[in-house]
């Protein structure tokens, strides 16, 4: 069976790495030569945290990397694929562009799956003449050690293209759970309501940083606050997902802080700028003091 995951980033190359360790050869593909060599020694570093830990095996590690290999001709990457998993940005206008020419590139009997974590499977099976083989694979982070795949159906995918997903999921090691296409799907749509409540609480003045984070951690035993798991996500893409589900449902519940909203605006991403509402520069969490933490 040939996999092509596109896009090389976190969730890419997680989802690749992913494959290749359950013995699936897998083609990564991306524009930037650069971000695939990035990439690549990502998964090899991460086989050898897996190799050091215990949880494989030296072998395994050559093994899975045997299986990958790279590409940044699409065309060429999903010749004769089984499944394509789409990984790019969480823009709908790019995911469009791209199902259009795996469309045109892909045989018959591929399936087109989308990693997206909120935009409308529905709407991106339009921009194909394959609606029924159109299907959500909503992986969570870290990829490698995460079990659950959140498997979306779209309006028109089909059970025989439903019943394929799973079965494959389950051999990666993972519990598949079937969800229907609506905004948000339900990973998110019960996630980001309460990361934008957290933030809310913040904005108004209600505790800081550590307190919310700490009253979660320790009181509803969750192994990060909603605050830190926004920098890890990434503040840009909590606001994508806010807004996904405050425009597709109509309810004010979902509209994004004014706190979110000004940070984003600001650049202030999370992790992957080093600063969100913690301080990411020297590789820890240290607590950002800011006016806009403090206004009421």
């Amino acid at each position: 069976m040939k996999i092509v995951v596109i896009g090389s980033g976190t969730m890419g190359n997680g989802i690749a790495h992913s494959f290749a360790q359950n013995g699936y050869k897998t083609t990564l593909v991306d524009i930037s030569p650069t971000a695939l060599e990035k990439a690549l020694k990502t998964i090899e570093n991460n086989l050898e945290r897996m190799v050091q830990k215990g949880k494989i095996v030296d072998a395994k590690k050559e093994t899975t990397l045997q299986r990958l290999t790279t590409s940044s001709n699409l065309k060429m990457a999903v010749e004769n694929a089984d499944l394509v998993v789409e990984a790019a940005t969480e823009n709908l206008e790019v995911k469009l562009s791209i199902f259009k020419e795996l469309d045109e590139f892909c045989s018959e009997k591929t399936i087109l799956a989308s990693n997206t974590s909120s935009i409308s499977i529905t709407k991106i099976a339009s921009a194909t003449q394959r609606p029924e083989k159109v299907i959500g694979m909503h992986f969570m982070n870290p990829v490698p050690m995460m079990k659950l795949v959140e498997v979306i159906k779209g309006y028109s995918t089909s059970d025989k293209t439903c019943n394929s997903i799973i079965e494959l999921t389950k051999h990666l090691e993972k519990e598949p759970i079937l969800v229907n296409d609506y905004p948000g799907f339900i990973a998110n749509r019960i996630l980001m309501p309460m990361i934008n409540e957290a933030i809310s609480a913040l904005h108004e003045g209600v505790a800081g940083v550590n307190e919310i984070d700490g009253i979660m951690k320790l009181g509803m035993a969750h192994p990060m606050g909603p605050l830190q798991l926004a920098d890890f996500i990434g503040l840009d893409v909590c606001l994508s997902i806010l807004n996904v589900l405050h425009e597709g449902l109509g309810n004010p519940k979902y509209a994004p802080c004014p706190l979110l909203v000004k940070m984003v605006t600001a650049q202030k991403l999370g992790i992957k700028t080093q600063e969100g509402f913690y301080d990411w520069s020297n590789g820890t969490k240290e607590l950002i003091v800011s006016q806009s933490f403090t206004n009421k």
